[in-house]
């Protein structure tokens, strides 16, 4: 079985794809402040902490590459102003190669950036299969033994005793269910994988806050493609089915 190791109190992993050590990191949102201050909201820029704690975590965790599952940009079109310097600046920056799994805020994105981008359907890399979960993933992607993703952004609020409560971002981690993709594709799906799908790695950006009623999932296969996963804290804390929290 394919191992995706999360980074203790981080919300990245480490990976073997096919024999290469690789970082991965969903939903990095480069030039989010620009779009927070259109809505009127105040927002510095954390650019530069973004780039840093990618390039601490390559080098903590000794890594041959780096794979960005989906929404390294923020804007849906390509990247213009700061968004495009920030992005500019962090892959020039990165001493390993840089592989973009296309997400739906990357559209321009394999224009403005020499990075190897795979498509939307995302791919398989040795036995990780890799996606960002906007749309339907290729059969390819679903054979491997861990599937990850991003798009989610989940999140979990918790409560205490005195009515108190907090938002915290979340691993989600259970066994693929092959049942929303049978009529999806011509023949039948082997499907015996686990999903893993990762909290987003930019502090400004919201989520689905997966034990609220009422917050529905954005990947067209969730729930029903892991319904019985598992949500984890980032620092490893296990809190259970994510349904029963």
């Amino acid at each position: 079985m394919a191992r995706v190791e999360p980074v203790p109190d981080r919300p990245a992993a480490v990976a073997d794809l096919g024999g290469e050590s690789a970082l991965l990191v969903a939903d990095y949102h480069a030039g989010i402040e620009r779009s927070l201050r259109c809505d009127g909201l105040e927002a510095r820029s954390r650019a530069e902490e973004r780039r840093d704690r990618v390039l601490s975590l390559v080098v903590s965790e000794g890594v041959e590459r780096v794979v960005f599952l989906g929404d390294l940009g923020h804007s849906i079109g390509e990247p213009e102003d700061t968004e495009l310097a920030e992005l500019e600046a962090l892959v020039a920056e990165l001493p390993v190669p840089v592989t973009l799994v296309r997400g739906n805020h990357d559209g321009g994105l394999a224009e403005a950036l020499d990075v190897e981008t795979t498509p939307a359907e995302g791919a398989r890399f040795g036995d990780v299969g890799l996606c960002h979960g906007h749309t339907w993933p290729a059969r390819e992607v679903l054979d491997a033994d861990v599937v990850c993703m991003g798009h989610e952004h989940p999140a979990v609020r918790l409560e205490d005793d005195v009515g108190g409560s907090r938002v915290e971002r979340v691993w989600l981690r259970g066994p693929l269910e092959s049942a929303p993709f049978d009529e999806r594709y011509d023949a039948p799906l082997d499907v015996s994988g686990e999903l893993v799908v990762f909290p987003a790695f930019n502090d400004y950006s919201g989520g689905t806050w997966v034990n609220v009623e009422g917050q529905a999932f954005l990947a067209p296969f969730l729930p029903e493609a892991c319904p019985d996963a598992d949500a984890y804290l980032c620092d490893g804390t296990r809190l259970g089915p994510y349904r029963g929290l």
